[in-house]
C-alpha cells in the first residue's frame, strides 16, 4: 500500500472512531434536606448502581402539609467550586402543570422525571411525592442528544416552596464526560 493510500486509510479509521465517541452522563451523588419536618420529610433519597450499565435515582418525600406552590430549579457547573450555570428559574408548579409550554426550561427537566414520578396530574398535590427508579440513561439522553451540554461536573438544585418559604431542597450531582 502506498503512503498516500495508508494516509487515506488512517483518516477513514480516525473519522469512524470520532463518530463513535459520545458524551455520557453519570450520577455522582444526591442530597435531600427537609428544612421543616412538620411540612414533610424524605422517606428515602438514594442512588443505586445495579450493575455497570444500570444506575438509578429514587426519592420519596412524605408531604405532611399542603400545598407546594413554587419550585425553584438552579443549575451549577463546577469550575473552582460550583458556579451558577445557565438556569435559575422559579415557577408556580400548578400553573406550569396546567400549561407546560409556559416554561420551556422547567419542561426540559420535567420531561426527564415525568414517567418516573407521581407528578403526572394537575394540582392539588395532597399526597407523598415520589421519583422512583429514574435511570441515568434517561438523563443521559436528555443532556447529550436533546440539548447537548458541555462536559463537566454539574449540580442541579431544586427548592420546594409553599408560599415562597423554602421547605425542602434536593441536590443532584452528576458528571458529563
Amino acid at each position: 500500500m502506498s503512503s498516500k493510500g495508508c494516509l487515506i486509510f488512517q483518516l477513514i479509521v480516525f473519522l469512524y472512531l470520532v463518530a463513535e465517541i459520545t458524551s455520557r452522563f453519570e450520577f455522582t451523588n444526591v442530597k435531600c434536606t427537609s428544612l421543616d419536618k412538620e411540612f414533610g420529610d424524605f422517606e428515602h433519597c438514594f442512588l443505586k448502581s445495579v450493575n455497570r450499565s444500570y444506575k438509578y435515582l429514587s426519592v420519596k418525600f412524605n408531604l405532611r402539609k399542603t400545598p407546594v406552590t413554587k419550585v425553584n430549579l438552579a443549575m451549577f457547573k463546577r469550575y473552582n467550586g460550583y458556579r451558577p450555570f445557565m438556569y435559575n428559574i422559579t415557577v408556580d408548579a400548578c400553573r406550569f402543570l396546567r400549561n407546560r409550554k409556559s416554561s420551556p426550561v422547567i419542561n426540559f427537566w420535567f420531561n426527564i422525571v415525568e414517567n418516573y414520578s407521581n407528578l403526572n396530574h394537575l394540582c392539588p398535590f395532597n399526597h407523598d411525592i415520589s421519583l422512583e427508579k429514574l435511570p441515568v440513561a434517561t438523563v443521559n439522553f436528555q443532556v447529550t442528544d436533546v440539548l447537548p451540554f458541555p462536559e463537566g461536573d454539574y449540580l442541579i438544585e431544586t427548592h420546594w416552596m409553599p408560599y415562597d418559604i423554602k421547605k425542602a431542597v434536593l441536590k443532584l450531582y452528576g458528571t458529563l464526560s
